[in-house]
C-alpha cells in the first residue's frame, strides 16, 4: 500500500510565516522606544511636538501627554498580539479570534493610514526631483529639514502597519484552514476568479487614473502661467518662490502614476513593450506592479485623512474650488487604486507555490 504525503512548502513560499515574528519584533522595538519617550518626555514626533507640518496629521487632535503613553501601549500590545499569531495553527474560540483579528486590523490601519500623512506622499512625489537636483543645489531646500526624525517615524509606522496587516491576514488564513500563501480554500469564490477580476478591476483602474490626471492639470496650468482656480496674485507669489515648479513636479508624478495605473488593465502591464531594450516581450513581475501601486494607494489615502480634516486646507484652497476639488477625490483615488491593484494580483497570481491551487 502506497502512502501519499504532502510535500513541504517551497522555501520561497514561506514568507507569510515570517510576517508575525517580524511584526512582533518591529512593533516591540518601537514600543520600547515610545515607552522611553514617555518616561523622558522626549522623542514623540507627532502632534504639538511636530513643528514642521504636524497640523496635517490626525494625531494633532490627541494631547501629547496622553498620546505618548497611549502610543507606547498600543505598540507593545500589538507586538504581543503579533507574537500570539506566530504560534501554530490552533483555531481559538470565536469571540477571541474576532477580538484578536479586530485589534490587529485596527492597529495596522492606524499605523499605515492615520499616522503617516501628506508628508509621506510628498516625499514619494518629490524624491525624483530631490535625487536629480541634489548635485546642482536645486531645489534650494535644506535636506535635513526634510529627512528628519518626524519623517522617519512616519515611514517606520507605515512599515509596522504593513507588517502587522500581513501577519493578521496570514493568521486568519491559517486558522480558517485556507492556504496561508494565497488564501484559497477548497473552492474559489466567483469574484476572485481572473475573469471576474478583469471586469471590476477595469472600472477601478479607470477611476484611479482619471483622478490624479485632473490634479495634474491644475498644476500644469499654473506652471504655464494660467491661474486656474487661484488668483493671479497667488500665482505670482508661487512663481517668485519657485513653488509653481514644485507643483509641476507633483503634477508630473501624478501623470506618470495615472499612466502606470492603466497598465494594471493593459497588455503592456503584463509584458514589457517592444521599445524597452533588454526586457522587451518579457513578463512583468507581478510584484513590480503590485508593491509600488499598493504603497501609493496607502500613501494617498493617508494624505487625504490629515489634509482634508485640516481647516487651513479649506482656507488656502477656497473651499470647493478648482484648486481643492481634485484633492477632495483623493480618498476615492486611494481606494480605487487599491482595488485595481488587487484585481491585477488576482488576474496574474497563477498557481500558488505553497498549495498548488490555481
Amino acid at each position: 500500500m502506497t502512502t501519499i504525503t504532502a510535500s513541504p512548502p517551497r522555501s520561497d513560499s514561506r514568507w507569510p510565516d515570517r510576517l508575525a515574528p517580524l511584526a512582533a519584533g518591529w512593533l516591540g522595538l518601537w514600543g520600547v522606544l515610545a515607552l522611553v519617550g514617555t518616561l523622558t518626555g522626549a522623542g514623540y514626533p507627532f502632534g504639538a511636538n511636530d513643528h514642521n507640518g504636524g497640523d496635517v496629521n490626525l494625531l494633532r487632535l490627541v494631547p501629547v501627554d496622553l498620546a505618548t503613553p497611549l502610543f507606547a501601549g498600543v505598540l507593545l500590545t500589538a507586538a504581543v498580539a503579533a507574537l500570539a499569531m506566530s504560534r501554530p495553527a490552533v483555531r481559538p474560540p470565536g469571540p477571541l479570534r474576532t477580538l484578536l483579528a479586530g485589534y490587529g486590523w485596527a492597529v495596522a490601519f492606524v499605523l499605515a493610514v492615520v499616522v503617516p500623512d501628506v508628508r509621506v506622499l510628498l516625499v514619494l512625489g518629490y524624491l525624483p526631483i530631490l535625487i536629480v537636483g541634489a548635485p546642482f543645489g536645486w531645489p534650494p531646500v535644506d535636506y535635513a529639514d526634510i529627512f528628519n526624525w518626524a519623517l522617519f517615524a512616519r515611514f517606520a509606522a507605515l512599515a509596522g502597519g504593513l507588517l502587522l496587516a500581513g501577519a493578521v491576514l496570514a493568521w486568519q488564513r491559517r486558522t480558517a484552514a485556507a492556504c496561508v500563501g494565497c488564501g484559497r480554500g477548497h473552492t474559489d469564490r466567483g469574484w476572485t476568479t481572473p475573469a471576474a477580476a478583469a471586469r471590476w478591476g477595469r472600472w477601478a483602474a479607470g477611476i484611479a487614473a482619471v483622478i490624479p490626471f485632473t490634479y495634474a492639470l491644475t498644476r500644469f496650468a499654473w506652471a504655464a502661467g494660467i491661474p486656474l482656480g487661484i488668483s493671479r496674485e497667488f500665482l505670482t507669489e508661487m512663481q517668485d518662490s519657485g513653488l509653481v515648479w514644485a507643483g509641476f513636479g507633483l503634477g508630473a508624478f501624478a501623470t506618470v502614476g495615472a499612466i502606470l495605473t492603466l497598465g494594471l488593465v493593459q497588455r503592456w502591464g503584463e509584458r514589457f513593450p517592444r521599445w524597452m531594450l533588454g526586457v522587451a516581450g518579457r513578463r512583468v513581475p507581478v510584484t513590480l506592479a503590485v508593491v509600488p501601486a499598493t504603497l501609493v494607494a496607502i500613501a494617498v489615502t493617508a494624505a487625504s485623512f490629515g489634509l482634508l480634516s485640516n481647516p487651513r486646507f479649506w482656507e488656502l484652497t477656497g473651499g470647493l474650488s478648482l484648486t481643492g476639488a481634485p484633492m477632495l477625490l483623493w480618498p476615492l483615488w486611494g481606494v480605487a487604486l487599491g482595488v485595481a491593484t488587487y484585481a491585477y494580483h488576482l488576474r496574474r497570481r497563477g498557481a500558488c507555490r505553497r498549495c498548488g491551487r490555481g
